[in-house]
């Protein structure tokens, strides 16, 4: 193969920049691939997700699944953390207790908690009157 047209400058500069603008490109479309999603949780404010599915696992325990905004969003929540859950006692008043939920960001587009509730519990009594389309207001990650 004749190499011969490498031995100009100009060619000889028009290679390297091209080579660094195609490492460039390439370092760019990882980064950009391998980019963790943002999460669905705000830390200051409580937002809303609605229950798509509950499962009575005994008689006080039970698995909520709660949908995110699209089918691959991720709650967002680091290992080691917790959210703040709020809902309304049996006297209607502002309940605030934090939960961990069972699922990880590798789970997309849902996340999951399991409560066991207690009878007088004034979180439990949220939970237990949770139907599926009903929303849980969340906040975190604490």
């Amino acid at each position: 193969m004749d190499l011969e047209f490498l031995q100009s400058m100009e060619v000889q500069i028009l290679v390297g920049v091209g080579v660094a603008v195609l490492a460039i490109l390439v370092a760019a479309a990882y980064l950009f691939s391998s980019r963790k999603p943002k999460g669905c949780l705000d830390p200051e404010n409580f937002r809303e997700f609605k229950l798509v599915k509950r499962q009575q696992l005994s008689h006080n325990v039970a698995k909520f699944t709660f949908e995110l905004p699209t089918p691959t969003s991720v709650l967002g929540l680091p290992i080691g953390q917790h959210i703040s859950c709020r809902g309304k006692d049996s006297q209607g008043e502002e309940v605030i207790k934090p939960y961990t939920p069972t699922t990880l960001d590798s789970d997309v587009g849902h996340f999951e908690l399991v409560i066991k509730m207690y009878p007088q519990g004034r979180m439990s009594h949220h939970f237990r009157e949770l139907r599926v389309g009903d929303y849980l207001a969340v906040k975190g990650p604490k």
